[in-house]
C-alpha cells in the first residue's frame, strides 16, 4: 500500500486486481460444492451464504477463462515449488545441520584499519 499524508493509506490497484482474479476462482470452486455438499445442509447453507457475501465483489463475466486458467495454473507450479521444498527438507538429516555433522564456516573477522 502507497501513502499518501492527506489520505492515509491507498490501496494497490494491481494487487487489488489480482485478489478479484483468485475470488473469481475461489466462487467458481465453490458453486460447484454446493451439489456435493446439497443445498439445504447446513454445509451447504455456509457455502451459499459465501458465495452471496462474495459474489458482491465480482461482476459476471469478471473472471475470464483465461484469467482463471492463468491463476490455477500458477497454483499448481506453487505446489509443486513447495512439493520440492518439503522433499528436500525431509531428505536433510536430523536436526537440519549440514551433512556429515560440519559446522558452517565462522565469519571473517574484521580488522581495523588504522
Amino acid at each position: 500500500m502507497g501513502v499518501s499524508s492527506a489520505t492515509g493509506p491507498t490501496p494497490n490497484r494491481g494487487y487489488e486486481a489480482a485478489a478479484k482474479q483468485r475470488l473469481g476462482v475461489v466462487i467458481r470452486q465453490l458453486e460447484q460444492l454446493v451439489p456435493l455438499a446439497g443445498a439445504t445442509s447446513d454445509l451447504g447453507k455456509s457455502i451459499l451464504k459465501a458465495l452471496n457475501d462474495l459474489g458482491k465483489h465480482i461482476l459476471p463475466g469478471e473472471v475470464t477463462p483465461a484469467a482463471e486458467r492463468n491463476t490455477l495454473e500458477s497454483a499448481m507450479m506453487q505446489n509443486q515449488q513447495n512439493s520440492a521444498m518439503q522433499q528436500q527438507l525431509r531428505q536433510q538429516p536430523p536436526g537440519g545441520g549440514a551433512p556429515g555433522g560440519a559446522r558452517p564456516a565462522a565469519p571473517p573477522q574484521q580488522t581495523a584499519a588504522a
